[in-house]
């Protein structure tokens, strides 16, 4: 077959859409492709080719599948052929499951219509339901159970083992990998990285599809959803702006002014999306249609797509509230920034995307609890994002999502969450339906965050339970049976009991996980009945132990056990109930299991590393916290606890358990004595690591103090400045001077007046930041933004005098002394005291000052500093007489006996 033909058909495989360019008559694998993507599942998978490739070996359910299932026929012609023949079965077998489970109608077909036997080329009912538990079962991953009410499995098993097979003519076949691991991920109760896809280079397929930019923004835009699965959404967003360049996409987040509610009478600035895409529309559906806009108007652009009249979209309801406009209402034609690179477009009266386009703007708006702008889009900026895509329907699967994600975007304002809840409603009961074709349901599909059946379910029930409408929930759960939800409803309606009840039921084969099982029960063997989804039990036995803390030990076990040590939620769960009680050598052997079995949940690596902590494993909980900062950048704690370990590892430092359990160690091994074993090269790790951290908690003074702290000892004076600062921002409010570490404030100013006040002296010095006058610009607003403003210390007030001293400003400094003198023990000493040792130390500060005006006040031009010295000592004596009788009064008469000569 020839070469250039084949990728012809894996491109069209991937689009969706059927190259009319392809010969037909070039291969007899040819017509059989053309029908997968055409949708004719049931005839390409009830075929006489297909049934010979789908055959049963033998009835031995006890073996695993791929030894049930003889996939050694082949297919007539060449090897290129015969490889594209089963790509062709397992693209119709996966998306057939994804009709029965995403997208709908229901199939019209039924595994045993394309499985046949080798003996009678019949099956039963039993056998069909033997093969659905046995894929359920094998679709299980890394401890965690498929869904059991998933339907038709066994399609989605047999494609997996179709897939994994060697396709040594074909070039898109790990795309297809890719595709069927972002549903099977879907299927699973907890995502379960793939350690394979995540590290598979997407360099092979990029240069296949690097003159396709409808492919290639696909491609991205599908590594980007599985980045997102495993909840890494900053690789996710990056992923979504690549696939954004590839099509070509236009795109801007700017305002506009026009108006939001019905009675507003001045127009505001609006936020808007302007945007144009750049794709043909050749490479869209051929069955989805592009409608005019909902907004009034034409453009060049709307009326080049002509909507076909038998083309349906999903029901958008409309918001019928007496305040809020259904969209805003722009009354500009242009946005308001002039310098936009989208200035022709109207933001009233916009062009119809591509339905890609729409796509990566969606996936774009799928971190919808983000608040951090590092996460991708705020909230607030996906809401012109889904309006824009709403405002165009173009595909009848990309505007269900859009309507979707508007619908969580909404459930959380007044006078939005009715519509909200009811457009779930309504996208929940338009899945059966046959209002659009399924070539056009499934063309995207891979490229959209559309969610299963049941997760639209299981999220309306949460909705409901959000509204407290508690009963409903309950219903849709029990439906589902997603015991899990429903254990919590009965916990929201105060009847845990109940909850508890259910789970043992089901434990103990009382109650059973659907009725169809109960009505054929007398049908099925004893042998039969042993045989259960032990991942599912395993999960079953992991609640009962979450419910009953005083056994939850005998219970997690006995899911680790039952499992077949395979439930990572299980050695979670007990790793976490060791580290509560303080076994923490316990603790630590079942973590490293559960991060064995699912490395990629940051919270299992944290708590990993707080239990070496606690035994004084430094090395184990440094691996362990950097494995959760890989995970999870934006994990402020995970980074200065690392930051602790670094310094740890090279200290004699032992720590105390102080019995807090899991959380930031928030003070660091420092002392005068330890920092000196601590390796450099380890210190510069930590100040590597606290300054990573404080990207993402920027309002946590302890690690802005433990940076201080590093900073200062690596040499780092300016961060160690900013660091202080917001130390004092942060805490100053409550502790007030205590805020200010003031060994740390004096050798700020120390690293300032060591070097030359004048810029002449040091024409050659380079400019290092941490110190002379390059460091004085951050030390000096240090104190004129942050300190002064807040803080009255005298150790405070006479560093800043000593700065002051560096710059020659001698009145401003005399100013600073008498401000430390002021708020000393001498200048807050009141009559009646009787502390002698405070007196004391009294009588050396009003010395001092004396001193200081001595020798600072003749070069202050008519400074009356005389006056000023006499002024304090006379006020001192006369507030401290009750010590006239101590033996440093006589210096205090002597001294103002001077100052009088002195004036005289």
């Amino acid at each position: 077959m020839d070469k250039a033909v084949l990728l012809q058909i894996e491109k069209s495989f991937l689009r969706g859409i059927w190259d009319e360019s392809i010969p037909t008559r070039s291969s007899s694998a040819v017509p059989i492709a053309k029908k997968v993507i055409d949708g004719d599942f049931r005839e390409v998978l009830t075929s006489s080719e297909a049934r010979t490739l789908i055959r049963l070996q033998n009835d031995d359910i006890d073996r695993p599948l791929a030894e049930i299932f003889n996939f050694s026929s082949s297919f007539d012609g060449d090897l290129a052929e015969q490889g594209l023949f089963r790509l062709s079965i397992a693209i119709a077998l996966l998306h057939a499951f994804v009709q029965a489970n995403w997208t709908g109608p229901d199939l019209d077909f039924s595994p045993l219509d394309i499985i046949t036997s080798g003996e009678s080329g019949t099956g039963s009912p039993v056998i069909e339901d033997l093969i659905k538990q046995k894929a359920t079962a094998e679709l299980a991953y890394g401890g965690e159970p498929a869904y059991h009410l998933t339907a038709v499995p066994i399609f989605l098993r047999l494609a997996q083992l179709l897939l994994a097979s060697p396709f040594p003519h074909l070039q898109t076949v790990q795309w297809w990998r890719l595709r069927l691991a972002l549903v099977h991920q879907q299927i699973l109760d907890e995502p379960v990285a793939d350690s394979d896809l995540l590290t598979a280079s997407l360099e092979p397929l990029e240069s296949i599809v690097s003159l396709d930019p409808d492919l290639l923004g696909r491609l991205y835009l599908e590594r980007g959803r599985l980045d997102h699965i495993f909840s890494q959404d900053k690789s996710a967003a990056e992923y979504f702006v690549k696939a954004a360049r590839a099509t070509g996409l236009e795109y801007e987040l700017t305002g506009a002014l026009g108006k939001r509610t019905r009675f507003q009478q001045t127009d505001l600035s609006q936020l808007v999306l302007l945007a144009e895409s750049r794709l043909s529309d050749t490479t869209a559906t051929s069955s989805s249609t592009d409608f005019p806009t909902q907004n009034g108007g034409a453009t060049e652009a709307s009326e080049k797509f002509q909507p076909s009249p038998l083309s349906v979209v999903p029901e958008t309801l409309p918001l019928n509230d007496d305040t809020l406009l259904e969209q805003t209402e722009f009354t500009s034609s242009h946005p308001a920034s002039s310098d936009s690179r989208l200035l022709h477009i109207n933001p009233q009266n916009q062009p119809p995307l591509h339905p890609v386009d729409q796509s990566i703007f969606l996936s774009l708006c799928l971190n919808v609890k983000n608040t951090s702008p590092s996460h991708g889009l705020t909230s607030e900026q996906m809401t012109p994002y889904v309006a824009r895509v709403v405002s165009h329907p173009r595909n009848w699967s990309v505007h269900t999502v859009a309507l979707l994600l508007r619908s969580r975007l909404e459930s959380s304002r007044t006078r939005t969450v009715e519509r909200s809840t009811l457009q779930l409603q309504a996208l929940i009961d338009q899945m059966p339906t046959s209002d659009s074709t399924l070539s056009e349901r499934l063309h995207y599909f891979h490229s959209i965050p559309l969610p299963s059946k049941w997760e639209l379910e299981k999220e309306l029930a949460l909705r409901f339970a959000s509204l407290g409408v508690v009963k409903s929930a309950l219903e849709i759960f029990e439906r589902l049976q997603m015991w899990e939800e429903v254990v919590k409803c009965w916990g929201s309606l105060e009847r845990p009991e109940k909850g508890i009840a259910i789970v043992r039921d089901l434990l103990e084969g009382r109650k059973s996980e659907a009725d169809v099982v109960l009505s054929r029960g007398k049908a099925v063997s004893e042998t039969t009945r042993l045989f259960q989804d032990t991942s599912r039990e395993a999960k079953l036995w992991c609640l009962l132990g979450d419910l009953e803390p005083e056994n939850a030990i005998t219970h997690y076990e006995r899911a680790w056990s039952v499992s077949k040590h395979s439930s990572g939620r299980a050695m979670r769960a007990l790793g976490g109930h060791h580290f509560a009680r303080g076994r923490y050598s316990d603790a630590i052997t079942c973590l490293k299991q559960a991060v064995r079995i699912n490395p990629l949940l940051a919270r299992s690596w944290f708590v990993l590393g707080c239990a070496c902590m606690r035994t004084e494993d430094w090395e184990g909980a440094r691996n362990a916290f950097s494995r959760c900062v890989a995970i999870d950048e934006d994990d402020g704690e995970s980074w200065n606890n690392l930051a602790s370990m670094y310094l740890r590892l090279g200290s004699n430092a032992k720590r105390e358990n102080d019995g807090n359990g899991a959380g930031a160690d928030e003070s660091l091994p420092y002392t005068s004595e330890t920092a000196k074993s601590i390796p450099f090269a380890n210190k510069m790790l930590a100040f590597r690591a606290l300054k990573q951290g404080l990207r993402y908690s920027y309002s946590n003074w302890r690690m802005w103090y433990n940076y201080m702290i590093v900073s200062m000892d690596v040499g780092q004076l300016s961060e160690a400045c900013r660091a202080l600062g917001r130390v004092v921002e942060e805490t100053s409010g409550k502790v007030g001077a205590q805020s200010v570490d003031e060994d740390v404030l004096d050798r700020l100013v120390d690293g300032v007046t060591r070097g030359p006040s004048d810029d002449q002296d040091d024409v050659d010095a380079t400019q290092d930041p941490n110190q002379g006058r390059w460091l004085f610009q951050s030390v000096n607003d240090l104190f004129e933004r942050v300190l002064l403003p807040r803080v009255s210390s005298p150790r405070v007030f006479r560093a800043y005098a000593r700065l002051l001293t560096w710059q020659n400003k001698w009145e401003e400094a005399i100013k600073a002394y008498l401000d430390a003198y002021r708020n000393g023990i001498a200048g807050t000493m009141e009559r009646g005291e009787t502390d002698i040792i405070r007196w004391r130390e009294a009588v050396q500060e009003v010395e001092d000052i004396v001193d200081l005006l001595r020798n600072f006040g003749p070069r202050v031009e008519e400074y009356k500093w005389r006056l000023q010295a006499r002024s304090i000592v006379r006020t001192f004596i006369g507030r401290t007489k009750d010590f006239e009788d101590e033996p440093e009064w006589s210096r205090l008469t002597d001294l103002q006996d001077e100052l009088r000569k002195e004036g005289d």
